[in-house]
């Protein structure tokens, strides 16, 4: 069941609460508004910048009690390259542990396999 949306945007948060739910925008920077790609009628976000929006919004997203929380699976499908490129280029140390440890995670993944 999902309880809200969150979305993020260049301009002022705000929180909208709805019959269908609550739907929630967070501010970001403008230089980091990126990783959207158009198809046909609507805009999707890709998961690599999806999963790093997660981590910028969130305090303390870096530690690794909060990425088993995610219960990330199919981390195979997620290209590790372009996830660190993405937090380097944010230039923020902590999406960059955010990075690295959701590649320690696919490690993990298939050890125990």
């Amino acid at each position: 069941m999902v309880h809200g949306v969150t979305s993020v945007t260049t301009r002022r948060p705000h929180r909208w609460q709805t019959p269908l739910g609550s739907f929630i925008f967070h501010h970001i920077k403008p230089t980091w508004l990126h990783g959207y790609r158009r198809l046909e009628v609507s805009i999707c976000l890709r998961r690599k910048k999806a999963l790093l929006d997660l981590a910028y919004l969130h305090p303390h997203a870096d530690d690794p009690a909060f990425l088993q929380e995610l219960r990330l699976q199919n981390l195979e499908r997620l290209d590790l390259a372009q996830l660190r490129a993405l937090a380097d280029r944010s230039a923020k140390p902590k999406l960059r542990r955010f990075a690295e440890r959701v590649a320690e995670l696919e490690t993990e993944t298939y050890e125990l396999l």
